[in-house]
């Protein structure tokens, strides 16, 4: 029997190898899917009385939100009543801007929603959003719940001002603090846990962009000359990821 090999030596456990097909212009392109996960905290008022209450009307009476759904509320609304709305966006890309993001918000101003959240199923956004990364900015208090993203190891409490830059083939979800996965019990009828949050599409073929998430582009040329639908793909296959533990699957 052979000696084992010292420590040193041991060949490290290769990865998942996953990669994104996305859209650019009239082809499809490869590119890594990242798992740096840029956050931080920015100073920004409490959006006025009058305009939470908006939201949490069209939460239940509009959206009807369901534990695990993220939906769009209506931007333009919203900001013909929030007179603090400029300068959450400018704390955003100020914020943006220490990253070495430069004018990548501000390029990506078409690109912003409004969108509210009861939890969120653990999911990623690469088979619609492959050419962009997140950027979210949260608005509301704590509701004791946290972004989570399994794959990656990383896990943030959410609260007014929290920003977080992150790839849209991540797996990640929003769950009670500390919890295991996602459970719908953690969000039964009658408990304040939805949240409102800005978030911007920033285009990964920017070069800042990409080279804040570490992103390698056409990774896969002949594969992406293959498709016709963005999708995430894990060693060589397309997959999935599991709702409730955010554990990536090969599709059916």
């Amino acid at each position: 029997m052979s000696a084992p090999l010292p420590p040193s030596r041991v060949p490290p456990r290769p990865r998942d190898r996953l990669a994104s097909y996305f859209r650019s212009g009239d082809a499809m392109r490869s590119r890594s899917v990242s798992d740096v996960v840029l956050s931080g905290a920015v100073d920004v008022p409490a959006p006025p009385a009058r305009l939470v209450a908006d939201w949490e009307r069209d939460i239940l009476l509009h959206l009807e939100l369901e534990p695990g759904d993220v939906e769009a509320l209506p931007l333009a609304r919203a900001r013909a009543r929030w007179p603090d709305y400029r300068r959450c966006v400018q704390a955003v890309a100020d914020w943006t801007h220490t990253l070495g993001l430069h004018d990548a918000l501000a390029a990506s101003s078409s690109e912003v929603a409004l969108m509210a959240c009861r939890g969120a199923r653990y999911h990623h956004d690469g088979a619609q959003y492959g050419a962009a990364a997140f950027c979210n900015l949260f608005l509301g208090e704590d509701r004791g719940l946290d972004l989570h993203f399994p794959v990656a190891g990383h896990r943030i409490p959410l609260r007014r001002g929290t920003v977080v830059v992150f790839d849209t083939g991540q797996p990640h979800a929003v769950i009670k603090r500390g919890g295991p996965g996602f459970d719908a019990a953690d969000f039964p009828p009658g408990r304040d846990c939805s949240l409102v949050f800005l978030t911007w599409e920033l285009p990964i073929e920017n070069a800042a962009v990409g080279r804040a998430l570490g992103i390698s582009l056409d990774i896969d040329p002949s594969t992406a000359l293959l498709l016709e639908d963005e999708q995430v793909w894990l060693n060589g296959a397309p997959a999935t990821v599991c709702p409730t533990s955010g554990r990536w699957c090969q599709a059916d």
